[in-house]
């Protein structure tokens, strides 16, 4: 069975701890590498960039972090040709509306709020594992481009209003009312 690679960003070592303990009981072999803060992570992805780390299957990034927050994080990772096929989970404490459509509109493919409740927490990590880990079809980090996608070269582009048009790069996205994964696209 294939390993599933995620890139934690998180600066609580509860919260560390807690997703740790939801993720043992996956059927599937998960390997979780974890960044305290904005700049650790980026430094880690650049080094993804560079072939010198392994690309993660997935990115969970908390918006409130040290030194650089999840917003510059989420933004810079959806700006690299390298990195944006990578699917970014925010998963923060913030309930407010501005930081929810901030984090769409940097293309993050889900956002969640992290519960208080201990049971609704690990319930909440299990979601993310049914939908992401055996739902999800995710890029094989082994085939994905490491540059931009070539433009295509079609007789006649299809026309697609801009305000339907989703720019997902062929990864799900999703939101996660309470403790349910629906896709959105």
């Amino acid at each position: 069975m294939k390993a599933l690679s995620i890139l934690l960003v998180e600066d609580s070592p509860s919260d560390v701890r807690l997703i740790r303990e939801a993720l043992k009981e996956t059927p599937l072999q998960v390997d979780i590498t974890v960044k305290r803060d904005g700049v650790e992570a980026m430094d880690h992805l650049h080094q993804v960039e560079q072939g010198l780390q392994f690309r993660p299957g997935l990115v969970l990034l908390d918006l409130n972090l040290p030194k650089k927050n999840g917003r510059e994080v989420l933004a810079e990772i959806k700006s690299s040709p390298k990195l944006k096929q990578i699917p970014v989970l925010v998963m923060t404490s913030s309930r407010a509306d501005e930081d929810v459509v901030e984090a769409y509109t940097l293309n993050a493919n889900c956002y969640i709020t992290k519960p208080i409740d201990l049971n609704e927490y690990l319930s909440v990590v299990r979601a993310i594992e049914d939908f992401w880990f055996i739902t999800a079809t995710l890029p094989d980090s082994a085939h994905v481009p490491q540059t931009s996608f070539p433009p295509l070269s079609l007789a006649q582009p299809p026309t697609v209003p801009s305000s339907t048009r989703l720019e997902t790069h062929g990864v799900k996205t999703c939101a996660l009312p309470a403790h349910g994964c629906i896709p959105t696209a």
